[in-house]
């Protein structure tokens, strides 16, 4: 096969990929009938060391096949699956064309919560800062539903590789999540956040160990005696 063949079949297979996570996304609003639009939530940050835990709440457009928009989306995927390069384009041109919301649980709520409640906590505030009015259904990421929340929920594993607008709030998370660790890494180069985006890659540990914990580490992590995590990216 030669690799202009090669590039014409990955093509097709995007293509066919992000049609299917618009599909799942259409199934669930004949499911909810009541509802008129999808809320896709999804948070980043679960299993870092240090950082806040970010979510976003989404609301896509139509996108129409064959549309320059589909084109442009059809790398749409789980934010762990896409390469930081794209995910950062992919992000750009969601928030051109999207309604979405981005909200955060401290370190603070984490330590006092546990991250789970506190990754709940964060995907109610972006759903709510989204102050959508219209009848809608909120598909979350995971097997658990948010509490305090109204609107109806359907809560899907794996949701993002299965719907388009949680796919999309796992990258705007993402994007936005690793831009905050950046930032915040030229404040604290010894812990090389710029490049674990605070997971507890060998680096990340390596300064625990020589310079022990920031105001940013999770205390309730335990981070002095975690074992290695990876090197910037979800596990």
């Amino acid at each position: 096969m030669s690799p202009k063949t090669d590039a014409a079949t990955l093509a097709i297979e995007r293509i066919q990929h992000i049609r299917g996570l618009i599909a799942f996304d259409h199934a669930m609003l004949k499911e909810h009938r009541n509802a008129s639009i999808v809320i896709g939530t999804d948070e980043v940050g679960r299993g870092c060391l240090a950082g806040p835990v970010v979510a976003a709440a989404v609301i896509l457009p139509i996108i129409e096949r064959e549309s320059q928009l589909e084109e442009d989306l059809c790398r749409l995927n789980d934010s762990k699956l896409v390469p930081p390069d794209v995910r950062a384009q992919l992000a750009e041109r969601l928030r051109s064309v999207c309604q979405f919301a981005v909200g955060e649980a401290s370190v603070e709520e984490i330590d006092k919560m546990n991250i789970l409640q506190a990754s709940l906590l964060a995907m109610r505030r972006a759903i709510r800062r989204l102050k959508a009015t219209t009848p809608h259904v909120v598909l979350i990421d995971g097997n658990k539903t948010i509490p305090s929340l109204r609107s109806k929920q359907v809560s899907v594993v794996a949701g993002d590789s299965h719907s388009a607008s949680i796919a999309a709030a796992s990258i705007i998370a993402k994007v936005h999540r690793d831009t905050f660790m950046i930032k915040l890494a030229k404040k604290f180069p010894e812990y090389v956040w710029h490049s674990n985006k605070g997971y507890g890659s060998r680096d990340h540990q390596a300064a625990l160990a020589q310079f022990g914990l920031t105001k940013w580490h999770r205390r309730s992590f335990n981070c002095l005696s975690v074992t290695e995590f990876g090197d910037g990216e979800e596990q």
